[in-house]
């Protein structure tokens, strides 16, 4: 039971999670990329699953459709328990991380079609939303190792806008990447959500009452045409986010507790895997990174997200009423500015929506990966050099002196590091 209880730790630590979805992503890409080459696009293309409930797909798309829904739904519970008690509860200490996310998306996504359109390449517009995404577990992993000794409200703000721009990114997939709408799969859709919420709040509520419901909810938004990871998020909302039936703790709490090694450990490792295999041999290696797709990917989420979220934070910040948390300052924003450009996951995902495959579709995920390394890279210097800076007692410049005594990386006796 320990040993259970130490790995599902383990597990679910920041460093932890980003460390396996590194090194699956690695090991697809030296697989890919080795003799034994052909063995991986032919383990990618595999189909199975029963065709007469139309779900012979790809492991491929089981990963990206299937497992990727429980990450969905970690997602789903996330943002409903923000929204009900925690960072999201407070419009007032909402608004700034809220509105950063939003400019952290609509800047890469301009500078994406500005450069494709400038570089002639119109056909690769249907890959805007791909610089948009922000990958939370590799996000908040590089803040862990490299952020030590920084306000924790740094965290709680990187971890306000990350769930923000999923959610976002999630209607972005609903709604630009649904080519067509079924009605009647949607009403079963909506249907199913009325039994599991039933269900969920009860107080006899149990994983094999629920897992079957939320299993045919997600089919059914399968057969709607809108991509089936979408019924994970709407899951997630029907948990009740407060206390119910003598517990002491809501069940968001507890569902995310009892998901997130599942999703940490299995869905986002094997999704990568399966998502970030992508062949150079043989391919012509400059032509891809000087195609228009790999640039605009390169400027969107290494330039434009730091430029979005940090050009959004200090207008809103010098003219209106709203700031930052106590302990943050606009110069912190930078080294989060700089990981929200951590695109990986969710930015695989919408680069396979948006190129059904070929030398775009490989361009875009080498793009995402060297974006997505660079602004780690780039993130982890900013971060060491923010520690290193000595610090007002107000930070966020509201004419009140700051109270911060919890640091990420704090010892026990929340000792800073």
């Amino acid at each position: 039971m320990h040993a259970r209880v130490r790995l599902r730790t383990w597990i679910t630590g920041e460093a932890a999670s980003g460390a396996i979805l590194l090194a699956a992503a690695m090991v697809a890409l030296a697989w890919a990329n080795s003799p034994w080459r052909e063995g991986y696009a032919d383990l990618v293309a595999m189909r199975v699953g029963p065709s007469a409930l139309h779900l012979d797909l790809s492991l491929g798309t089981w990963a990206a459709d299937g497992l990727l829904a429980v990450f969905f739904f970690v997602v789903g519970v996330e943002l409903k328990h923000e929204f009900r008690a925690g960072g999201l509860s407070n419009p007032r200490e909402a608004a700034v991380p809220m509105l950063a996310a939003i400019g952290g998306m609509a800047v890469p996504a301009v500078l994406y079609v500005l450069v494709v359109s400038l570089m002639g390449e119109p056909a690769a517009l249907t890959g805007w939303a791909i610089p948009t995404a922000t990958d939370i577990a590799f996000a908040l992993a590089v803040l862990a190792v490299f952020g030590r000794g920084l306000p924790l409200a740094l965290r709680t703000f990187l971890l306000t806008l990350a769930v923000v721009d999923d959610l976002l990114a999630i209607v972005v997939i609903a709604v630009f990447y649904t080519d067509t709408v079924r009605l009647a799969p949607l009403v079963a859709v909506a249907a199913c959500l009325v039994v599991f919420r039933l269900l969920v709040t009860s107080r006899f509520a149990r994983w094999w009452f629920l897992l079957p419901v939320a299993l045919v909810a997600w089919w059914f938004m399968h057969e709607s045409g809108v991509h089936a990871t979408v019924a994970g998020v709407l899951l997630g909302f029907c948990v009740p986010a407060t206390a119910i039936h003598g517990e002491k703790l809501p069940r968001t709490v507890a569902y995310e507790h009892r998901v997130r090694p599942i999703s940490a450990g299995l869905a986002l490792p094997v999704f990568a895997f399966f998502s970030a295999g992508v062949t150079v041999v043989g391919a012509d290696v400059g032509g891809i990174l000087s195609s228009p797709i790999v640039i605009g990917i390169l400027v969107g989420l290494v330039a434009g997200k730091v430029i979005g979220v940090l050009g959004v934070t200090a207008l809103i910040t010098r003219f209106t009423r709203f700031r930052l948390p106590q302990g943050i300052g606009v110069r912190d924003l930078v080294g989060v500015g700089l990981l929200t450009g951590i695109g990986f996951t969710v930015a695989l995902l919408v680069a396979e929506l948006s190129f059904p495959g070929g030398e775009d579709l490989a361009a875009a995920k080498v793009a995402i990966l060297l974006a997505s390394l660079v602004a780690a890279a780039l993130a982890a210097v900013s971060l060491r050099w923010d520690v290193r800076r000595a610090r007002s007692n107000d930070m966020n410049r509201d004419g009140i002196a700051d109270d911060i005594n919890t640091f990420i990386g704090a010892d026990e006796k929340g000792e800073r590091p």
